[in-house]
C-alpha cells in the first residue's frame, strides 16, 4: 500500500464486518474471525470525551483530554440473523423462530469493520469494543415505488481496558495489512504479545 498518492476524499460507506470479542480471564482479548453485515447505508459516530483546561498565570496553562470512544448509529438494509443471535443475544427457538427475551442484560462486545472508498484506495477502519443495543421496528406500506425500509442499530465503541479505540489503515500501510483486514482483526503491533 505505499503508494505514491494519496486520498484526497472519502465515500461510500461498505464491507461492514463484525466480530465478537472475548475477553479471557487475565484481561487478554480475542475475536471471532469476522463476519460481513451486507446492506450498509451510512455510519455516523461521534467522539466521546472531555476537554478540561488548567489555568495558570492568565491562561490556559495545561489541558487534558479524555478519549471515551464513539457513539452513533449504524444503518443497515437488514440485520443478519448471525448478527441477532450471537451479538443481540436472541434465540431461536425448535421452529426456527428468532426470540427476544427482557431478561438478557447485556449483549455481546464485538470488533467493527469497515471501510470508505478513496479517490486512490479505500480507506478501513476497526472499532475494538463496540456494543450494539435493540434496533427499533419500523417500516412503511408500499405506494406506487417500492422504498426499500432499513435497520438501525445504535453503537457504542468504548475504549478497551488496555486503552485501544480504533485504528485505520494509512498512506503507508503494508500491502500484507490492508490486504487480511477482514481475515482477522487487526491488533496494532504495540499492543499484542
Amino acid at each position: 500500500m505505499a503508494a505514491a498518492k494519496k486520498n484526497k476524499i472519502k465515500y461510500n460507506l461498505k464491507n461492514v464486518h463484525a466480530a465478537k470479542l472475548t475477553v479471557g480471564e487475565d484481561g487478554s482479548f480475542t475475536y471471532d474471525t469476522p463476519k460481513a453485515i451486507p446492506g450498509a447505508v451510512s455510519i455516523s459516530l461521534d467522539a466521546e470525551g472531555d476537554s478540561s483546561p488548567f489555568y495558570a498565570d492568565g491562561i490556559v496553562y495545561f489541558r487534558s483530554v479524555s478519549n471515551n470512544g464513539y457513539s452513533g448509529d449504524l444503518e443497515i438494509a437488514l440485520i443478519p440473523e448471525w448478527f441477532r443471535t450471537e451479538i443481540l443475544k436472541e434465540t431461536l427457538d425448535k421452529n426456527g423462530v428468532l426470540v427476544e427475551r427482557s431478561d438478557i442484560a447485556e449483549t455481546e462486545k464485538f470488533a467493527l469493520l469497515f471501510e470508505f472508498d478513496g479517490d486512490i484506495n479505500a480507506i478501513r477502519h476497526v472499532l475494538y469494543n463496540c456494543t450494539a443495543s435493540r434496533p427499533s421496528i419500523e417500516s412503511e406500506t408500499k405506494e406506487d415505488t417500492i422504498e426499500p425500509g432499513t435497520e438501525t442499530l445504535s453503537l457504542t465503541a468504548d475504549p478497551r481496558s488496555d486503552g485501544l479505540v480504533k485504528s485505520r489503515t494509512g498512506d503507508t500501510t503494508s500491502e500484507e495489512t490492508y490486504n487480511g483486514w477482514y481475515q482477522t482483526v487487526y491488533v496494532p503491533d504495540s499492543e499484542s504479545e
